[in-house]
């Protein structure tokens, strides 16, 4: 049973900074491409951000120049440094392989408000 732990959710104010982490427990995490996912209250989760095992990365319109995903496949771990935060970003963040493979994690909750 794979195993993701998502941390370093939190409150902040509109402009400011965050950065996600998400562990895994698989070997298999770094032949896998990896995605960052969220899911705003009343909506379904979407994918935001994509890295593939060679570290190319791709990314939705709303959060290009914002968001920066990255991998350190040592630690089997995935990072989303997320800049210039907006309201719309609240949600709850979940990381999977890309497209999703395991059973999700709980998430980390980011809060953006004044």
């Amino acid at each position: 049973q794979v195993q993701l732990v998502e941390s370093g959710g939190g409150l902040v104010q509109p402009g400011g900074s965050l950065r996600l982490s998400c562990v895994t427990s698989t070997s298999r995490f770094r032949v896998n491409a990896m995605g960052w996912y969220r899911q705003a209250p009343g909506k379904q989760r979407d994918l935001v951000a994509s890295i593939t095992p060679g570290s190319f990365t791709n990314y939705v319109d709303s959060v290009k120049g914002r968001f920066t995903m990255s991998r350190d496949n040592a630690k089997n771990t995935v990072y989303l440094q997320m800049n210039s935060l907006k309201p719309e970003d609240t949600a709850v963040y979940y990381c999977n392989a890309q497209p999703p493979l395991w059973n999700w994690g709980q998430g980390t909750q980011v809060t953006v408000s004044s």
